[in-house]
């Protein structure tokens, strides 16, 4: 066999083993997820390091609060500072 015709099927082959080994895993890394459901509020809370939290209410202090739980939550995961997790946007739509 001359060198053009195995390269291809090796390179091919080599390709849909990559593809093969990595098809089952799950990102390590999760973001919160806005379910809007109608609702017209929404709050980001972010810790000192770490991942935060985002979240969507049908009033501002829930919003707030589901915010604040997502951020210890995801700070906690990702190696970060739950204890650190604030607030740093709230509003609702018109």
């Amino acid at each position: 066999m001359t060198r053009s015709t195995w390269l291809l099927p090796t390179l091919l082959a080599g390709c849909l083993a990559l593809t093969a080994g990595c098809a089952g895993k799950t990102s390590s890394t999760r973001h919160a997820t806005p379910v809007t459901s109608g609702s017209n509020c929404f709050a980001k809370a972010v810790p000192s390091s770490g991942e935060g939290g985002l979240a969507w209410g049908d009033t501002l202090s829930i919003a707030r609060k589901k915010s604040m739980e997502g951020c210890i939550r995801y700070a906690g995961r990702s190696g970060g500072t739950p204890a650190s997790c604030q607030v740093v946007m709230a509003k609702c739509k018109d």
